[in-house]
């Protein structure tokens, strides 16, 4: 069984900085700062692109995890996507959409669906669901800040 959310930020920022903010291993460990990861293996600087892999070591909830993603789905300026190939989830999948507004703004998608390895369904939705999406928020106001 999976679990799946969705947050919606929608920003002045135009979607192609967004795009390239988001794939951007140094901006995300700023924004990740508070648990300490950190790109150990892989693209461990600069941007990743379609087909590349990084593997993070973080701590979340008090314990050291490490944990390798590759992008697996590239549309540039609109899409990606990065999944786990290796790490302590059964199942984590990433999907990033970047669509320009009728209002001429951005809407920056996040849909993550994942799978507790231990804990089963209730576990996601009362404690990973949440902490995930407490966690994506601050990660997208660190990128608008970065981008303003």
């Amino acid at each position: 069984m999976t679990s799946t959310f969705t947050l919606i930020t929608v920003t002045d920022v135009e979607a192609e900085l967004l795009f390239d903010l988001s794939l951007d291993i140094d901006a995300h460990m700023t924004s990740m700062a508070r648990s300490g990861e950190r790109a150990i293996a892989g693209t461990t600087t600069g941007r990743i692109g379609p087909g590349e892999t990084v593997t993070w070591h973080a701590r979340h909830f008090g314990v050291w995890f490490t944990l390798t993603s590759k992008i697996t789905s590239w549309d540039k300026a609109t899409r990606f996507v990065d999944e786990q190939v290796r790490g302590p989830f059964r199942v984590f999948h990433h999907e990033h959409r970047f669509e320009r507004l009728p209002s001429g703004r951005t809407a920056m998608t996040d849909t993550i669906t994942l799978a507790s390895p231990v804990f089963g369904v209730i576990a996601e939705r009362l404690v990973l669901v949440p902490y995930l999406r407490r966690l994506i928020a601050a990660r997208n106001q660190h990128l608008l800040a970065a981008a303003a």
